[in-house]
């Protein structure tokens, strides 16, 4: 091997590639130890961590003095051989022959390889994704985005961006962050889903993936006050044939993240073998029956009641798969959900509860199609009817069965990676509390 060939530049995720061989890496410093004259770098690229062995008889007694001194997250540019170790981190090191320094870290780096606070780290949010947990959440989240529109794409649905900025709530709720657009008020998007409905009229099945925007006051482990949802719609598509669908896409997105990311998730510590049992059928329950289920645990609820967090969770505790718990009351739903034909005061919508008490991930419905139907809807729930023209124009001209669902990203991720809370869920959490960074 000619230790003066140009050396092939790589990362940490391909440097198996190149054993044996010269090769360039750009990162930065994670950890370092030495003994004497041995350094040990770990280095990290954002594609993986590799040890870095430095010898001062190689580099030099003034690189290797430099090196010595550098504090975590310096930048660095490092040269040297792949050799194979199956005791290094990726069984792989590398043999330094030649390293530039691009930045030294100051030497007061808040987040030190030691325990720190759920608050101090979210307000070091910016320097806390670099950590090896932070970035395997990240990278899983990234893939479950790929398989959501993977997915989609391979059913036929077409992507179509819903707009952020809506002159009215989707579901008729005063939990809106209001926006001052041109001396009129307008609001931040509760949900795409309207304008699918728009959509599909044109397109037949489509889906839109943006933020969406909830000014709940809530501080529960599971809310954030800006969240990403992917929302599929499709015409002529009814009931059962959506649950169907969710279905589909539940499973494909596990079995992706298990073909791809089982190392990351073993990594963060994730039982991989409770998300290999994630197989159709799932389970399904009426409201009804989910109700008496939660009377017999000793659970205070009655007929009509909204489902919370605790009862989500007590729900799911009884199954090893999500579970549908379907026909809601029409009083506790949206204006636009479609009445069943079986029982007028129940909705064809059903909620997708995760397992391991990670609740709701999906909520979803047949929608009203009859135009005297939703116009009586709007009018019951108050909801000013210049905002909903545009909408009723859709059952005026064409309408159709269509059906419908959101599914929350972060709390698909928090359920797949086996996380207590979903502000690691995403990059940058906004809570009630949190603005910044």
């Amino acid at each position: 091997m000619d230790a003066h060939a140009t050396p092939y530049e790589t990362t940490v995720r391909d440097i198996g590639t190149y054993e044996d061989k010269m090769v360039t890496l750009k990162g930065w410093l994670y950890n370092k130890r030495s003994s004497g004259k041995i350094m040990f770098l770990i280095l990290r690229d954002g594609t993986g961590i590799v040890q870095c062995v430095v010898s001062k008889g190689e580099v030099g007694e003034g690189l290797f003095s430099r090196l010595d001194k550098l504090s975590q997250e310096s930048s660095l540019i490092v040269q040297g051989l792949v050799r194979k170790d199956p005791r290094a981190p990726g069984g792989y090191e590398l043999a330094v022959t030649e390293c530039e320094i691009v930045s030294e870290a100051f030497d007061d780096y808040p987040i030190s390889l030691k325990e720190h606070g759920a608050e101090f780290l979210l307000d070091h949010r910016h320097l806390w994704i670099r950590t090896p947990r932070q970035r395997n959440v990240l990278l899983i989240r990234s893939e479950i985005i790929k398989a959501c529109r993977d997915f989609l794409h391979n059913e036929g649905f077409v992507n179509v961006d819903a707009p952020i900025m809506t002159p009215a709530a989707c579901e008729g709720t005063t939990t809106l962050f209001p926006v001052e657009y041109f001396g009129e008020q307008a609001y931040l998007s509760q949900s795409g889903q309207l304008y699918n409905e728009a959509a599909i009229m044109s397109l037949g099945k489509v889906y839109c993936f943006g933020p969406t925007f909830r000014a709940e006051k809530s501080k529960t482990r599971r809310h954030l006050t800006e969240f990403w949802m992917v929302e599929p719609e499709a015409a002529f598509m009814g009931f059962e044939e959506m649950l169907r669908l969710e279905e589909r896409m539940v499973c494909y997105i596990v079995e992706h993240i298990l073909n791809n990311c089982e190392h990351l998730l073993r990594e963060i510590g994730r039982d991989v073998e409770r998300l290999k049992e994630i197989t159709p059928p799932f389970p399904r329950l009426t409201y009804t029956e989910a109700v008496d289920l939660l009377r017999r645990k000793g659970m205070d609820i009655s007929w009509g009641d909204d489902f919370g967090a605790p009862h989500e969770a007590a729900i799911a505790s009884e199954y090893t798969k999500p579970v549908f718990v379907a026909h809601f009351p029409t009083q506790i739903k949206a204006f636009y959900m479609q009445p069943d034909p079986d029982n007028p005061d129940t909705v064809l919508g059903a909620d997708l509860l995760a397992p391991e008490g990670y609740g709701e991930i999906i909520g979803g419905g047949e929608r009203i199609h009859d135009y005297t139907l939703l116009l009586e809807r709007i009018k019951q729930h108050n909801l000013p009817m210049e905002d909903y023209e545009w909408y009723l124009d859709l059952r005026r001209y064409g309408s159709v069965p269509h059906s419908g669902f959101g599914m929350g990203i972060e709390r698909v991720v928090a359920w797949i990676c086996g996380l207590e809370h979903v502000r690691e869920t995403i990059p940058f959490p906004r809570m009630i509390n949190r603005l910044r960074p």
